[in-house]
């Protein structure tokens, strides 16, 4: 992370780089110059520690670590529905929980893209009503889905307020579509107060999170980073079947690593970055 000086270093670094590529110290004394005003200008201070570390060790003792239910207690109830919620029993503390829209824009939870995996419908979430949604058996795929056959897709709403009835920390984990994300998190901050101290909004997509704090800067936000993620899916296997488009994603996958620690975790203001376990020893 960017301690205190580093910023010095790394503008008289950039200032060199310039100067040496173009041999021109002016020019590179405005880009220099001009992307400095621009983190000043455009960047956002993170929430205060107090209130992050609310959210971030809700009651936990020094050095204790937040156990969070990854899509809910998913082993023993259907993923992303109010019964896994409720599972969030074995410890853990937080539940995770992913936002999705249907085809009227209702904030709904389901972590693919499609509802082929878990229900047993088919179509990508996007394209159906909430009524059709509500429709399906969100357990139809389930190891234990004759216990909880009939489970439905909760919208964001139910999911919250079972949450909040649980004591659970929130973790909203938001794949995409940024200015729809922001606009009904926002909402949900403002329905339910608690949620500042109590949930913190994650993606992967920084430009998700820097809507979010600019729509509301009081929300707590995190950054996930798996390293390697532009160019191989999480079982290691290449997204491109081509050697140039391996190197190409591989190229942008340690330019986005790099902008982690050293840029985007400044401009958007983050307080945590959320690191994928099989990069942590």
């Amino acid at each position: 992370m960017l301690q205190i000086g580093d910023e010095v270093v790394y503008f008289s670094a950039l200032f060199l780089l310039v100067v040496l590529g173009t041999r021109s110290a002016t020019g590179a004394s405005l880009l220099t110059t001009f992307l400095y005003v621009f983190m000043v200008m455009f960047r956002f201070l993170p929430v205060p520690a107090d209130q992050a570390g609310r959210v971030l060790r809700p009651g936990a003792p020094s050095g204790g670590v937040l156990v969070v239910a990854h899509r809910g207690g998913s082993h023993d109830a259907p993923e992303n529905t109010l019964a896994a919620i409720r599972e969030v029993s074995n410890g853990a503390t937080g539940v995770e929980l992913d936002l999705s829209f249907t085809a009227e824009g209702v904030p709904v939870l389901m972590h693919d893209e499609t509802v082929d995996r878990t229900t047993n419908g088919s179509g990508p979430v996007s394209k159906l009503q909430l009524a059709q949604l509500k429709r399906l058996d969100a357990a139809a795929r389930h190891r234990l889905r004759d216990k909880y056959s009939g489970e439905k897709v909760p919208t964001l709403q139910e999911a919250v307020e079972e949450s909040i009835r649980q004591q659970l920390t929130i973790f909203f984990n938001v794949k995409g579509q940024p200015d729809k994300a922001a606009s009904v998190l926002h909402e949900m901050y403002k329905k339910f107060p608690v949620l500042y101290n109590s949930s913190i909004v994650s993606s992967f997509e920084p430009k998700v999170i820097y809507k979010m704090r600019q729509t509301d800067p009081n929300v707590v936000t995190a950054l996930i980073h798996r390293p390697w993620r532009l160019s191989r899916f999480t079982d290691g296997a290449p997204r491109s079947l081509s050697i140039s488009g391996q190197v190409w994603t591989g190229v942008l996958d340690i330019l986005l690593d790099w902008a982690h620690h050293h840029i985007l975790w400044k401009l958007c203001g983050v307080s945590a970055i959320l690191m994928q376990k099989d990069y942590i020893s």
